[in-house]
């Protein structure tokens, strides 16, 4: 597209981030984009803008010559994926805000690009309206970046905000997320961590030109996180988040996962409360940077993909250089974590995974352990999912080599506790 070309939009979807776009749009004439026409699935829905506007014919937009750019906002991951692959196919730039669906069809989607050449931007997908994407895209070299931490999903944020600092439980905690309106009626893909992981495997590909399915990144959520954990946290000088963790190790492979993690108060996603994201980039020269904003919300949203929509405006499109101008990361499970977890019944945990066992604590409904283990046991095994049983990941919690001979094992049974 040249410089200050017209845009003209053909939008599907028209919910809080469609109707977001919507407004933001009428109150920047400057951008010099229209939204010809709004695709939805249930006509009869009373919505905020002209009746003119809407159709429930999907060919309307994707066959129209006029309609240069295609926005997704829709919440089925596999209409969407259908939707953006005919409009690159029939020529038509594309913005999308359906973290599942990039997620799920990452390698189709750089397939579409390079064989359309058609931009497809998606920075409403990862943090909403933190422009992370552009930032990893443009600015951090490969061999340069360190590591990314973030918190990437608001629900689990405001849940754990409220168990730790007002000593609210869990379920209570999740209700007022859904009266508020920042967790939905059926939680489990943010509580259960698919869509904090979603956003990780597009961030991956950003930042180290990985390209991933969620099946080969480790991650949880908050569902088993207890009250009892947060008040152990607190006593240690910790609050608990869910965070999102890449890191280049010394053998230049990378660690990643999403994962519950114990964070020291002075850590800046400390500092990240509610329904906020927020991201630490670390550099090799330019140390730490940290990024936050809204991660949800009709206008935080709205403005992510009306930031993709301006920039269409100078032909601008992911060059994806970490996959296709560098060596591309690869994902390791090589290495150990330091891991805090809460059971009420030992017989749930597997004490022989563990390297060590660095402390231990039994109480009359539930006990913790902290020790070291390798992170592969993690990933072949689920038993630190069931129910009843609560991982955190420590602070600082990558361990890159043990000496084994060296090491000074500690076992439950060495510390005079049977089993």
């Amino acid at each position: 597209m040249t410089r200050h070309k017209e845009i003209t939009i053909g939008m599907f979807g028209f919910g809080v981030v469609g109707e977001g776009l919507y407004k933001i749009l009428q109150q920047t004439p400057s951008l010099n984009a229209k939204i010809k026409k709004s695709c939805i699935k249930h006509p009869g829905k009373k919505r905020n803008a002209p009746e003119e506007l809407f159709t429930t014919d999907k060919d309307e937009l994707l066959n129209d010559p006029e309609i240069n750019v295609i926005v997704e906002v829709i919440d089925d991951s596999v209409a969407a994926f259908d939707i953006v692959s005919t409009a690159l196919k029939n020529g038509k730039a594309v913005v999308s805000a359906s973290k599942k669906m990039v997620a799920e069809h990452l390698q189709e989607l750089l397939e579409l690009q390079k064989q359309t050449g058609q931009p497809f931007l998606c920075e409403a997908a990862a943090c909403a309206s933190i422009p992370v994407i552009r930032n990893l895209e443009e600015y951090y070299d490969n061999d340069l970046l360190h590591s990314i931490r973030a918190i990437v999903n608001g629900s689990t944020n405001f849940i754990l905000t409220k168990m730790f600092d007002d000593k609210i439980g869990f379920q209570d905690a999740l209700i007022l997320a859904q009266q508020l309106g920042f967790a939905e009626s059926d939680p489990t893909l943010d509580i259960e961590g698919y869509d904090a992981v979603n956003k990780w495997v597009i961030l991956l590909n950003h930042a180290y030109g990985i390209v991933e399915t969620i099946d080969h990144v480790l991650f949880s959520g908050i569902q088993n996180i207890q009250l009892s954990d947060a008040m152990v946290a607190k006593e240690k000088g910790f609050d608990i988040k869910l965070v999102a963790q890449a890191k280049t190790l010394l053998n230049g492979k990378v660690a990643a996962y999403v994962l519950p993690e114990f964070v020291k108060l002075d850590d800046q996603l400390a500092f990240v409360k509610n329904e906020f994201n927020g991201v630490v980039i670390e550099s090799g020269f330019a140390d730490r940077q940290f990024f936050y904003g809204k991660g949800a919300g009709s206008l935080a949203t709205g403005s992510a993909v009306m930031s993709d929509v301006s920039a269409l405006r100078y032909g601008y499109k992911y060059e994806y250089k970490k996959l296709y101008h560098h060596t591309p990361r690869e994902l390791t499970s090589d290495f150990y974590v330091r891991v805090y977890i809460s059971f009420d019944d030992i017989k749930k945990i597997k004490k022989d995974d563990f390297e060590w066992i660095e402390e231990w604590h039994a109480g009359l409904e539930r006990s913790y352990l902290t020790g070291v283990i390798h992170f592969s046991k993690l990933q072949k095994d689920d038993w630190w999912k069931e129910n009843g049983v609560s991982l955190i990941l420590a602070a600082d919690g990558i361990i890159e080599e043990i000496d084994s001979r060296n090491a000074k094992r500690r076992s439950l049974e060495l510390a005079g506790i049977h089993l």
